[in-house]
C-alpha cells in the first residue's frame, strides 16, 4: 500500500507507539500482535513526536572497510541516496547495522539527518549508532541502538531489502510507527481501520482514566469504571 490519508497521518503523529500497538489489537479483534521491537531504543530527542511512514530500508557495516572497489562503493552510495529520495511519502529510513551488537560507526549525524530530512523522510530507525546529538537536523527523530563518536568505516552494504532490528523484521514499503518506546509494523490490512480503532481505544480508556483522576477516587468507583471499560471493549 502506498496511499494513506492525511487525516490518518496527522492522527498517527499525535499518538505514541504503545497506543498504535494497542489499537492494532483492537482493529484485529484479538490480543497477540507481535510485530514490535524488543529491547530499548535511544531517542535523539525524546520530546519529538512519533515518526511514521513507509519503510525505506538499507543495511550498513562500519567495523572494517568495504571489500569492493572504490568506484563500486561510490555508485552504491549514490544509488542508495536516490532510493531514499524517491518512493511514497511519508517515509522512514529503516537501517540495519550488520555489525550489531558490536556497532561502532555512527551513520546518523548532522549531515545524514539533514540530507534525509531534505529528501522528505520523517525520521530514522536503526539498531546502529548515532552522534552529533546537539547538531542533528531539527525535528528529525533518530531512534538508534547506541551513541558513539566515530563513523568508523561505515558504508552501505545494500538497500531495498528486508532488514531486522531489535527482533523486528521490516520489509521495504511496510508501514512503520516508532517513538522512544520502540517501533511497530502496522499490517497493511489494518491501516484502513486504524483511525477508528485508536478512537475506540481512547474512548474506552477514558472510562477508567477520567474517574481515576478525580478527587475521591476509591475502589468502588474503580470497580464501576472498570466494568464500564470492559463493556466498551466488547
Amino acid at each position: 500500500m502506498s496511499d494513506i490519508s492525511e487525516t490518518l497521518i496527522e492522527l498517527l503523529q499525535q499518538v505514541d507507539t504503545p497506543t498504535v500497538c494497542n489499537a492494532i489489537e483492537v482493529a484485529e479483534g484479538k490480543r497477540g500482535f507481535d510485530r514490535f521491537t524488543r529491547g530499548t531504543l535511544l531517542a535523539a530527542d525524546p520530546a519529538l513526536p512519533a515518526i511514521c511512514g513507509f519503510a525505506r530500508t538499507a543495511r550498513i557495516r562500519a567495523l572494517a572497510p568495504p571489500d569492493d572497489a572504490p568506484e563500486a562503493v561510490r555508485e552504491r552510495r549514490m544509488n542508495y541516496y536516490r532510493y531514499m529520495a524517491e518512493g511514497p511519502r511519508p517515509a522512514v529510513a529503516v537501517i540495519e547495522d550488520l555489525d550489531h551488537p558490536d556497532c561502532i560507526g555512527a551513520y546518523w549525524g548532522e549531515i545524514n539527518t539533514q540530507v534525509h530530512k531534505g529528501f522528505g523522510l520523517s525520521g530514522a530507525f536503526t539498531n546502529g549508532v548515532m552522534r552529533d546529538l546537539g547538531d542533528l537536523a531539527p525535528a528529525f527523530q533518530v531512534l538508534a541502538g547506541s551513541i558513539g563518536p566515530s563513523h568508523g568505516f561505515v558504508h552501505i552494504v545494500d538497500f531495498d531489502q528486508p532488514v531486522a532490528l531489535f527482533g523486528l523484521q521490516v520489509a521495504p514499503g511496510e508501514f512503520v510507527h516508532a517513538d522512544r518506546h520502540g517501533a511497530v509494523v502496522v499490517p497493511e490490512e489494518v491501516l484502513p481501520r486504524l483511525a477508528d480503532a485508536i478512537h475506540k481505544m481512547q474512548s474506552s480508556e477514558a472510562l477508567v482514566l477520567g474517574p481515576a483522576r478525580e478527587p475521591g477516587f476509591n475502589f468502588e468507583k474503580f470497580k464501576a469504571a472498570w466494568e464500564a471499560f470492559e463493556r466498551a471493549r466488547v
